[in-house]
């Protein structure tokens, strides 16, 4: 495998890792929160560098119904992660401190609770727009070959169950509140087990990466018809 390749999913790993990380702030508390975002930080701005051919591409070509998707749903993670960095550098009260920031807050608070579950939503849809890359690169550096029918319906049914449970997770959990600020405060469970949160939050994203890639999937037949 290419080795710039190799460090784009090595980052794109790392990012969503830390992402799910940071959306579990009640078990890991203020410190290790802000250090993991500052390291987010470091690798949306390495995401962004390692992808610049990007922004090159980006008044060439056609622009069919999935790929103005695409771009809409890259905009708006964009959006969604510069929102969640200036929020967390005005609330800081460890890492960015020195800074001394002192106005703001409310407005940044507010900001920081609806960028975090917007920015957790759109980069589950855009690892379901890449799905079918991620797993032609791990089929190619695991020398895999492709499933037998049995096994791709196996897998499938296993997909709509996951989607189907992450959706009642995301409606159980009140997220939509969040992301269209609703409310102004997170309810935040501390005794919650830490397992069976990420395996919820796992399941969310699931969710979104099952209805991304299938949307995206209809999309271009749309084009080709």
């Amino acid at each position: 495998m290419n080795p710039q390749v190799r460090i784009k999913i090595i980052t794109d790993v790392l990012m969503t890792f830390a992402l799910l990380f940071l959306m579990g702030y009640q078990f890991w508390g203020d410190i290790a929160h802000e250090w993991a975002g500052a390291g987010m930080f470091i690798l949306f701005i390495a995401h962004h560098i390692l992808n610049k051919g990007w922004y090159r591409s980006l008044f060439k070509g056609k622009y069919t119904p999935a790929r103005i998707f695409q771009l809409i749903v890259d905009i708006l993670v964009f959006l969604a992660m510069v929102g969640l960095m200036v929020s967390g550098v005005i609330l800081s009260n460890h890492v960015f401190a020195f800074l001394n920031i002192r106005g703001g807050m409310a407005f940044a608070r507010v900001l920081h609770m609806s960028a975090s579950y917007w920015g957790f939503v759109l980069m589950a849809v855009h690892l379901g727009l890449h799905r079918g890359i991620f797993i032609n690169m791990a089929r190619k550096a695991f020398k895999m070959t492709a499933p037998s029918k049995k096994r791709r319906i196996l897998l499938n049914t296993a997909g709509v169950g996951i989607a189907v449970y992450g959706l009642f997770v995301f409606i159980h959990r009140n997220l939509l509140s969040y992301m269209l600020v609703l409310t102004e405060f997170v309810f935040l469970d501390f005794s919650e087990p830490v397992l069976r949160f990420y395996v919820d939050y796992l399941a969310m994203m699931g969710t979104f990466v099952f209805l991304a890639y299938y949307l995206s999937m209809f999309l271009r037949k749309i084009n080709h018809q």
